[in-house]
């Protein structure tokens, strides 16, 4: 604000010079007079802007077309004085550039009315029609466009919280008509106060800043403006203390940040977006499913002080060298009394406690130190059903958005509660809230595919957590309803593939039964994913691939092989030649004639032109004629 009054002195001097040489005209004294008329009023307009909180992105612009005004009026009527008689004779003025002069001077003058006004507090102007449309200022003549969002974005600077809320909702409709207009909001610096009314207005305006936000995230040049305002730290905030339609709605703008822009997710994690996407996703999950509780890591020392605090007396030295037997007994009972302890208060009030890095409760004292919704849990339990599920819907698409080959913030979802979570919303939840939960066990699945340090910590076989994913992963799979779901849930399986041990016999059967799916995609992805069991990079291949064709995926991989669109083709083939490389021998492959199928594939040349079947063909061919017959006939 101090640069504008600044930039003002410039003008306000320009303005007294014009004043002062109009009333020394010699010649036009008539025309001079009338310049002075219009210079005094906008001169006054100027000193009125050098008291007011002007919005900035106007004011440079409209201080800088009425700085050249003036500089053509002194120089009008400079040329008016009396210079001497050669001088005179000698400057020529044009018979309209009075008229002129006066245009441009009526326009700063409607320029800096403008100005003022919009960028006057607008509790007034909620009051008065004839204020609430302050028209269109001169300057935005060739672009009527900016001027309207001029105007909302001043609003937002100076208005009311009612008015700001209305602002909010306009940006809204115009950042939906347009990627310019988006852009154009950005640039005229209207996300700081959008980010301001998302921390500090009512819901409904704090609702309105946050769908804006999300919608000018259109791409990553924009992303990086807005995160660069300040919109971690803003949404944060809300995350933490916000109402849940509020904090759903900002949950959907980091979603639509983070889609737009990757590179801004671990802005958005080291704000602790990620910790308090996680506890809105608990809330009301976990706890309702015993089953899949996770008791939290416990030392020697810790179950010994929880003990010793529960009897309120001493604690026997059971580590000692003379403790025997009983003591190792009274050990055991003294560990899972305590586990059972420790579980009682993780399945009773996780819905009030804090949800770390590593997932587990902060303790009982915590209780009602920590909100996560910025409400009491109570307040959290009133809210009705539609919000719930909405705010889950919205936490889990967050989530899947910041997880998206972040190998870091991955490991940070699978140390908290959120797998769990995950787990049971693709059970129970309805609509997007199972849909996004599918998607952002994915993309965690598909992290953890190529990251080997997550996938042992996050999907070890003995997790209970990593069991629950498992378990509803394979439901899904085993129903193999054509429907949003199944294909992440294929994908997901895939990407495990090295995680499962040769006796986790349940997940082959159901991906070859997909093999004969209707649907192209799925018998591609089905393909696709067994692919992952049988490929060379899985210790497993062997035991894989046989339980592949045990579950009778040679005949469907032939039939695909033969009839599929081209795309499912050279999955499924990719597959045939992953299988003949590791079990050769297999006399299920030599009734199924996959020999013959190999070298009809190797004659076809859009198959041959895939680079990793023109590597992986010619080694099973080699594989399969060491064991198979050459004399099949042709299948055709």
């Amino acid at each position: 604000m101090d640069d504008l009054k600044q930039i003002l002195a410039r003008p306000i001097q320009l303005s007294d010079q014009v004043i002062k040489t109009s009333d020394e005209a010699y010649t036009f004294r008539q025309e001079c007079t009338d310049l002075k008329s219009k210079v005094e009023r906008l001169a006054a307009l100027l000193r009125q802007a050098a008291r007011a909180d002007l919005y900035e992105r106007p004011a440079r612009r409209i201080f800088d077309d009425t700085e050249k005004a003036l500089d053509k009026a002194l120089a009008l009527v400079d040329k008016c004085r009396a210079h001497g008689l050669v001088r005179r004779v000698f400057t020529i003025i044009p018979a309209g550039s009075f008229k002129k002069m006066a245009n441009q001077l009526d326009n700063s003058t409607g320029d800096l009315s403008w100005l003022l006004r919009v960028s006057a507090s607008s509790s007034a102007a909620a009051d008065e029609d004839d204020d609430a449309h302050i028209g269109l200022p001169p300057i935005a003549q060739n672009e009527p466009i900016l001027f309207l969002i001029w105007e909302q974005i001043a609003v937002l600077y100076t208005g009311n919280l009612d008015a700001r809320a209305d602002a909010a909702a306009s940006l809204v409709s115009l950042a939906r008509d347009s990627d310019r207009y988006s852009k154009l909001i950005i640039e005229e610096d209207g996300v700081p106060p959008l980010l301001r009314l998302v921390k500090e207005g009512r819901p409904e305006g704090q609702e309105s800043a946050a769908l804006a936000i999300g919608l000018l995230g259109r791409d990553p040049e924009c992303v990086e403006q807005i995160v660069l305002a300040g919109a971690c730290s803003a949404f944060a905030k809300v995350l933490k203390d916000g109402p849940m339609k509020v904090q759903a709605m900002v949950a959907w703008a980091v979603s639509e940040l983070a889609a737009n822009h990757p590179k801004c997710q671990d802005a958005f994690a080291q704000h602790n977006v990620i910790r308090l996407l996680v506890g809105h996703l608990a809330f009301e999950t976990v706890q309702e499913h015993s089953k899949y509780a996770v008791t939290s890591k416990l030392s020697i020392h810790s179950v010994v002080m929880d003990k010793k605090n529960i009897t309120g007396g001493a604690v026997p030295d059971l580590l000692s060298a003379g403790a025997g037997s009983q003591s190792k007994t009274e050990m055991h009972s003294l560990v899972q009394s305590t586990m059972a302890a420790k579980s009682s208060n993780l399945g009773g009030g996780s819905t009030a406690k804090s949800i770390g890095s590593n997932g587990g409760a902060t303790g009982s004292k915590q209780h009602n130190s920590t909100s996560l919704s910025g409400s009491t849990a109570r307040g959290r339990e009133l809210e009705d059903p539609e919000t719930k599920a909405y705010m889950k819907a919205n936490a889990a698409k967050a989530l899947w958005q910041l997880a998206k080959g972040n190998a870091a913030i991955c490991k940070s979802i699978t140390e908290s509660r959120a797998l769990l979570c995950f787990a049971v919303l693709l059970e129970k939840g309805e609509g997007e809230v199972q849909y996004n939960s599918a998607m952002a066990l994915m993309e965690i699945c598909g992290v953890a595919e190529q990251n080997s340090d997550l996938r042992r910590s996050a999907f070890k076989p003995t997790s209970p957590a990593a069991r629950a994913v498992v378990d509803q992963l394979l439901r899904v799979v085993d129903k193999a309803e054509y429907d949003d779901l199944l294909v992440p849930c294929i994908v997901s399986l895939g990407c495990l593939s090295r995680t499962f041990r040769a006796t986790e016999t349940r997940i082959i059967a159901p991906l070859v039964k997909l093999l004969d799916e209707r649907e192209a995609d799925v018998s591609r992805e089905a393909a696709m994913a067994l692919t992952k069991f049988a490929c060379t990079d899985n210790y497993l291949r062997v035991d894989h691939s046989k339980a592949i064709i045990e579950a009778g995926g040679a005949k469907h991989l032939v039939q695909l092989v033969y009839f599929g669109e081209q795309a499912v083709q050279l999955a499924a083939l990719t597959l045939v030649c992953y299988i003949a490389q590791s079990v050769p021998d297999s006399e299920e492959l030599a009734q199924a004639e996959i020999l013959t199928v190999l070298e009809w594939a190797s004659k076809q040349a859009y198959m041959m032109q895939d680079p990793t079947i023109e590597t992986l063909l010619p080694e099973a061919k080699i594989r399969l004629e060491l064991y198979q017959s050459r004399g099949a006939k042709a299948y055709y």
